[in-house]
């Protein structure tokens, strides 16, 4: 979708898992500061990491964006964690190109409704990007929205579902 430079895929290497699982504690525990230690909780558990890969990098850590997405009931999917590198935030490309995946792979999968809590400054994006806010909520005492992305949009395909296998040690809190 955003070309030969960045591909999107799911993470089910254990290196890939890996530099999700760092990019994130880089974005929301040091950037951020909306957690102390990890970012970690028991949604990993059950969770599909899907990473954006800078295909021109070749030293480094090539995981530029994050994303995981999960099923809380039959045909109820959730996104969350979206994340990108700061230094490729710029374009919206990276951003853009997670939240297609995540839907897309959900709805290959069988989502009726996809959502998403979404922090304040990112909700325009969201909205460009075919998503609705459902209601204003608080998380980690920062506001977010609560966002439904419209599944026209945003066509299933045919990558298989993966099993699961327990890709995290200790939950986290806020």
């Amino acid at each position: 979708m955003a070309g030969d430079r960045y591909s999107f895929k799911l993470a089910t290497s254990a290196w890939d898992v890996s530099a999700y699982f760092q990019l994130r504690q880089a974005i929301f525990c040091h950037e951020q500061a909306l957690f102390a230690e990890s970012d970690e909780d028991d949604i990993d558990h059950h969770a599909y990491p899907i990473v954006a890969i800078d295909n021109t990098l070749t030293t480094g850590n090539p995981v530029v964006g994050v994303v995981r997405i999960y099923e809380t009931e039959p045909g109820l999917w959730y996104g969350g964690r979206l994340g990108v590198h700061q230094d490729y935030r710029r374009a919206g490309r990276i951003g853009k190109g997670l939240i297609y995946k995540a839907v897309t792979t959900a709805n290959t999968w069988g989502c009726r409704q996809f959502l998403a809590t979404v922090q304040l400054q990112n909700v325009r994006f969201f909205q460009r990007q075919h998503w609705r806010s459902l209601e204003e909520i608080l998380i980690c005492d920062r506001p977010h929205h609560l966002m439904e992305a419209d599944l026209n949009f945003y066509p299933p395909g045919h990558e298989g579902r993966p099993v699961l296998s327990t890709l995290v040690g200790e939950a986290s809190a806020c």
